[in-house]
């Protein structure tokens, strides 16, 4: 009621699609400017709305979720701080936190990631970066891309629960957990739609035992080189790469 209240008091919309913000507007009954504004604005165009904010009170209003969450919006917001302009947020819809709640996992701590990158090197090489981190991981992720995403997760989060949570706050809403070859099948066999939170649970907490560890190392040496087989063996047990590779030299020269 407080963000209707809002878009009914406010001078102008800066929106990501005007088409879709305009379908939110008249189911409101409100009618009000609206202006373009997403990743493809131009330095001008904020400089537009700036100047427009200090006569007139505009909203920013995202096509989903909380405006400036892996949406377009923080440089306009930081310039208007530069220029004096008055700013506060209004609570509302946040698929991350959404989904979290949902999911059954652990939520003490957890990190929101962003989207994945597209490229399957890029996609590899940022979960290999986050795998070490004991907290859920959020990423945001689109229907077409799901399954590749799944993928590349059981290949370097091997071990890990999952969830997808899917359509948020609306008609069509899913959360689906479990392991990440088990959510491959379904979504290959039924192709998402809509808006995705994906998440991944932190790393199983097991106690490995040293012969275990060097058992591992020993057989990822056959087929990898020392770094690549410690950064497999650090990711499967959590264990400490620093301590791995002085053991991996010490496996070589054995």
């Amino acid at each position: 009621m407080r963000a209707a209240d809002v878009l009914a008091r406010c001078d102008g919309i800066a929106c990501e699609d005007t088409r879709v913000t305009g379908k939110l507007l008249r189911y409101l009954g409100i009618t009000k400017p609206m202006w373009r504004y997403n990743d493809h604005s131009e330095p001008r165009d904020r400089q537009r709305l700036i100047e427009s904010m200090h006569s007139r009170s505009v909203a920013l209003v995202s096509d989903a979720g909380t405006p400036l969450i892996s949406d377009p919006g923080f440089r306009l917001v930081r310039e208007a701080r530069e220029a004096g302009i008055a700013i506060t947020s209004l609570p509302g819809a946040c698929a991350a936190i959404t989904g979290l709640t949902l999911s059954g996992l652990p939520n003490d701590r957890f990190l929101f990631a962003g989207f994945l990158p597209n490229k399957d090197k890029a996609r590899g090489d940022m979960l290999a970066g986050v795998a070490h981190i004991d907290a859920t991981l959020i990423f945001y992720e689109t229907g077409p891309r799901l399954v590749k995403s799944l993928s590349a997760i059981a290949a370097q989060l091997p071990g890990r629960e999952i969830s997808v949570a899917r359509e948020l706050t609306k008609l069509y809403e899913e959360c689906r957990t479990g392991s990440p070859e088990q959510l491959t099948d379904h979504y290959t066999a039924h192709p998402p739609k809509g808006e995705i939170v994906l998440m991944v649970g932190p790393p199983p907490q097991r106690e490995i035992a040293a012969e275990d560890a060097d058992t591992m190392l020993a057989d990822a040496l056959q087929t990898m080189k020392a770094s690549q087989a410690v950064a497999l063996v650090a990711r499967q047990t959590g264990l400490d790469r620093k301590v791995l590779y002085a053991r991996a030299m010490e496996l070589r020269a054995e």
